[in-house]
């Protein structure tokens, strides 16, 4: 048997024989006849067939507890190992792997070095609040206490070491970033465009809170928020839809005016000699046409007709439906258009689509029209005045778009209307036709590929909505400087970058089609899903057994990785950080996105 010959102030313990006796360990307590007892380790050993003990250590400092631990150790009254949920208790859990997909995506692109090659605490605030805008979109308070130590909601401001943060560290790393948006866009233009690039650009609004901002001013509301001042911005991306820069402007510009600044950009800035610039109808309007872009050579563009331009086709009976006979798309010159070709689209589904909508409307406005001329009708307190009911009328048709399908007139003070059934059936004739126009030769863009180009500013819409409402939360908008205003907006097209690339990363556990355009179907007809699209809506879930999920789903799964700092209930030990382990799911995502954790 063996006995423990030596412990130190830790208890480690040491055992040996001694001349082939056993050694006997005990716990000593010496009486002091001026002072508190003594406690002793002592050791009792043979030696040439005399008993001898000897003081190995005084533990009279050791509390109570301890000494009589060891005492009953002595004794061999080994107690019961505590339980391992007793061993340790996790003092912290912060959310940890959907930030480190984020972080990870924004190191693989380099995003850090793109907003400046230098690290500095400006840059770690500036990743963080475009990393925090994809994964808890808020205001800068809100964000600030997200970073905090004492009140942060995941690892963020822990990984990229940020320290105690507020809301004015953010609002001075704002400052920081508006200077360097140049440098940025150029960056990423030289990574995503070059000469002879199909570039996308539209515009948005977005409200305002408040009425401090020189930029806010009441215009088309987008919104839908009339009695709210807004901003109007501008985004370029590349034909894919990659979002490389942006641009904000006063509530009140109109579209077409936030053209001239764009070319500017991409000419000088980007130093970009031949582009193919493709606009919506009411962007590249043929003012811009023949100011802007006619005059640079080597610069071709792709829109559409508006509809008193497509009206005049049909007058001048260049457009006819019997173009349509054979096939949904025909391409012809008009005089107007001159070095331009026109391409006439006809969709059958959205013909009817927009004669369903058309006599709803006009129905839901005889409904309003028929009320007033009741009121100007009853007996009893009747509608008086032209002024009065001029007001009802414009009330009523004025926000929607049928007013143009009624003739009315007040006679004696009553309101006469009826239907103008030709403009209706003027209209009606060209439902579901539109009008692409393109500088763009056919020996380099067929007509199919070029009604597939502009299809493609659908790509910059699905960024608006998800700058605007689904992720990234750009509204409403709080700060009142303008330079703040331009770099919060900064913030979110950043944010858009990366969150852009992790979409294209996890197409493969995204509903989102991991081949758009697969299908190969007439450009005019609406575009066709792809059958692993079809299938990962139908089974929710990929050829592997994976989930599929939506992209804030994913972000909300990978959230569940946490990082748990484990402090041992033995002092003595240090404390420790475990991250969880991931489900195979999580790991394929993270593989997907090329991070770790």
């Amino acid at each position: 048997m063996l006995f423990c010959s030596h412990v130190n102030d830790n208890c480690a313990l040491d055992f040996r024989y001694v001349n082939a006796y056993p050694v006997y360990m005990y716990v000593a307590t010496i009486p002091n006849r001026n002072s508190p007892p003594a406690t002793l380790l002592r050791e009792s050993y043979r030696e040439d067939g005399v008993v001898k003990n000897r003081t190995l250590s005084n533990i009279s400092h050791w509390p109570p507890e301890q000494v009589e631990a060891l005492r009953q150790v002595l004794k061999g009254n080994l107690a019961p190992a505590p339980r391992l949920e007793e061993a340790f208790d996790i003092t912290r859990s912060r959310p940890h792997g959907h930030v480190a997909a984020t972080l990870g995506t924004m190191q693989r692109l380099g995003l850090p070095a793109i907003l400046d090659p230098q690290a500095s605490p400006a840059r770690a605030r500036a990743l963080a609040m475009i990393a925090q805008q994809v994964l808890e979109p808020g205001s800068k308070l809100a964000a600030a206490r997200a970073l905090h130590p004492q009140t942060s909601r995941s690892s963020l401001g822990e990984l990229l070491e940020l320290g105690e943060v507020d809301e004015n560290d953010l609002y001075r790393a704002m400052d920081w970033l508006v200077p360097r948006q140049p440098q940025i866009e150029s960056a990423l233009a030289r990574r995503h465009l070059s000469d002879g690039t199909l570039v996308l650009y539209d515009v948005s609004s977005t409200y305002f809170e408040g009425q401090h901002c020189p930029l806010a001013k009441y215009g088309f509301s987008r919104d839908e928020r009339r009695h709210n001042p807004q901003i109007v911005f501008g985004v370029l991306s590349n034909g894919e839809g990659c979002p490389v820069a942006v641009e904000v402007f006063e509530g009140n510009v109109a579209d077409p005016k936030t053209v001239a600044t764009q070319i500017t950009k991409l000419r000088e800035r980007f130093q970009l000699q031949r582009v193919v610039l493709v606009g919506d109808r009411g962007m590249l309007t043929e003012k811009r046409l023949e100011t802007e872009l006619r005059p640079l050579e080597g610069w071709d563009w792709i829109t559409a007709l508006r509809a008193p331009q497509i009206q005049k086709l049909v007058t001048d009976r260049v457009l006819q439906m019997s173009l349509f006979d054979e096939r949904d798309l025909a391409e012809v010159r008009h005089p107007d258009y001159a070095g331009e070709r026109l391409i006439l689209c006809r969709n059958p589904l959205l013909a009817e689509e927009r004669a369903r909508k058309r006599q709803e409307l006009i129905t839901a406005a005889e409904k309003k029209l028929d009320q007033i001329v009741a009121a100007t009708q009853r007996q009893r307190q009747p509608l008086k005045g032209a002024e009065r009911i001029s007001y009802r009328v414009g009330r009523a048709l004025g926000v929607t778009t049928v007013a143009k399908y009624f003739r009315w007139e007040i006679r004696e003070g009553k309101l006469r209307y009826q239907r103008d059934q030709q403009r209706i059936d003027q209209d009606a004739g060209v439902d579901g036709v539109y009008v692409i126009r393109t500088s763009v030769g056919a020996e380099r863009l067929s007509a199919e590929d070029a009604v597939r180009t502009y299809k493609r500013l659908a790509t910059i819409e699905r960024a608006f909505r998800s700058l605007k409402s689904v992720d990234l939360n750009v509204r409403p908008i709080r700060h009142w400087t303008p330079d703040r205003v331009r770099a919060h907006v900064l913030i979110c097209m950043l944010a858009y970058y990366v969150e852009w690339h992790m979409r294209r990363a996890l197409a493969p556990v995204l509903f989102d089609d991991e081949h758009p355009g697969e299908v190969k179907t007439s450009p005019v007809a609406p575009a066709q899903r792809s059958a692993s699209a079809l299938r990962k809506a139908r089974e929710k879930k990929t050829p592997e057994g994976l989930p599929v999920q939506s992209f804030q789903d994913w972000l909300g799964d990978l959230a569940t990785i946490v990082k748990n700092y484990v402090q041992p209930r033995l002092k003595s030990l240090p404390a420790f950080d475990v991250i969880t382990r991931p489900t195979p799911s999580q790991a394929y995502a993270l593989k997907l996105l090329k991070v770790s954790l």
